[in-house]
């Protein structure tokens, strides 16, 4: 069928809304028709050409929508449900089976490869020439997309469809992070660096379990205001105090979670870790080096990357819908709706920091 998508063409460049065609799905495939879906960081990173995927190639991670066909292998999904959609994973491999599937085996086959795993396009331009897509296993700047089972995740009707797509990256990416790896106690002192929509998911995860002391660190004041008021109990303005002052004001930190990438910021993390504590990467930057003294890591201090915050889509996202409706995770407080038209206006308000979680939308 035609669809209305968002197609990135070149490293560095905008977005040009175009009509392709969408294959139809296969037996172990869904269509879904889309309500909403996130602007996310990683989205961007490959228009940066921080992550080399090849273009052009329709981007989005984070839709949300309705079923409107199933093929025949698919089984607990119906057309008319509401879906959130995230990454794709194989669900057999040692990760899968253990409960991890954010370290899926065929993790960069499903999710990066441009196309099904057997090679096979879902996207073509009028010309009929392949388009990248499938990316995470949706491509879901467009108004529909083809995607898996184990990545169409089935939420209540109840919720507010259009908000809830940047629950399948950036959102759980963060809660998660605090939820399954970190899990802070009320005598545990956790410093989030970077205010962002994964930030931000953090230190309202933080606060929903409890954390002893949640630190955030950002260099924008509003989004430091808005910090205190979802949950955290101190703040540190890097535009206005020294962070490493800071920190050791403080007394140090049993955990870090960096969401910027950045690595002065990952080095003042990793500096400000107490005994055993430790220190998450979330974030990538075109930075990608980081100089640390090994001596104070010996003691015990645990450096980490994650990947979608370790979680378990299946379990994450709809307990995240829950907390929302339940006063406890307002996303709405950080999220934005852009026509998919104005989907480089959404990409600008990011990057200036005016809009924490850009979300385009579909009539």
């Amino acid at each position: 069928m035609r669809i209305q998508a968002a197609v990135a063409h070149r490293p560095h460049g905008e977005f040009r809304i175009e009509e392709l065609e969408l294959a139809e799905p296969g037996a172990d495939e869904i269509h879904v028709r889309l309500v909403a879906t996130g602007v996310c960081h990683t989205d961007l990173s490959v228009v940066e050409q921080i992550m080399p995927i090849p273009l052009p190639l329709v981007l989005g991670h984070e839709g949300a929508g309705v079923v409107e066909k199933v093929g025949g292998n698919v089984s607990g999904i119906a057309p008319g449900d509401h879906v959130v959609l995230t990454f794709n994973t194989c669900g057999h491999c040692d990760a899968c089976t253990d409960d991890h599937p954010a370290y899926c085996a065929q993790y960069p086959l499903l999710n990066f490869a441009g196309g099904r795993p057997d090679g096979t396009p879902t996207l073509h331009d009028h010309a009929g020439k392949a388009i990248g897509g499938a990316f995470f296993g949706q491509s879901s700047f467009a108004n529909h997309a083809i995607t898996n089972q184990r990545n169409t995740i089935r939420v209540r009707r109840d919720a507010p469809l259009e908000l809830l797509g940047p629950l399948g990256c950036g959102f759980s990416t963060g809660a998660g992070t605090v939820l399954n790896v970190l899990k802070p106690g009320p005598k545990t002192t956790i410093a989030v660096f970077g205010t962002g929509a994964v930030g931000m998911a953090a230190v309202m995860a933080a606060k929903a379990v409890n954390a002893g002391r949640i630190v955030a660190v950002d260099r924008v004041a509003s989004r430091l205001r808005l910090a205190r008021e979802l949950g955290a109990t101190d703040v540190i303005d890097t535009s206005a105090s020294d962070l490493a002052d800071s920190l050791q004001a403080l007394g140090g930190v049993d955990q870090a979670i960096d969401t910027s990438g950045v690595p002065a910021l990952i080095a003042a993390a990793v500096g400000a870790l107490k005994e055993r504590g430790t220190c998450v990467l979330l974030g990538a930057s075109s930075q990608q080096e980081v100089t640390l003294n090994i001596l104070p890591l010996i003691s015990g201090r645990v450096i980490r990357g994650v990947v979608n915050g370790d979680c378990d889509p299946a379990v994450l996202i709809p307990q995240l819908v829950d907390w929302y409706m339940e006063g406890r995770f307002p996303i709405d407080r950080l999220s934005a709706f852009y026509p998919l038209a104005e989907i480089n206006r959404a990409v600008a308000d990011s990057h200036s920091g005016k809009t924490i979680k850009p979300i385009l939308t579909f009539g």
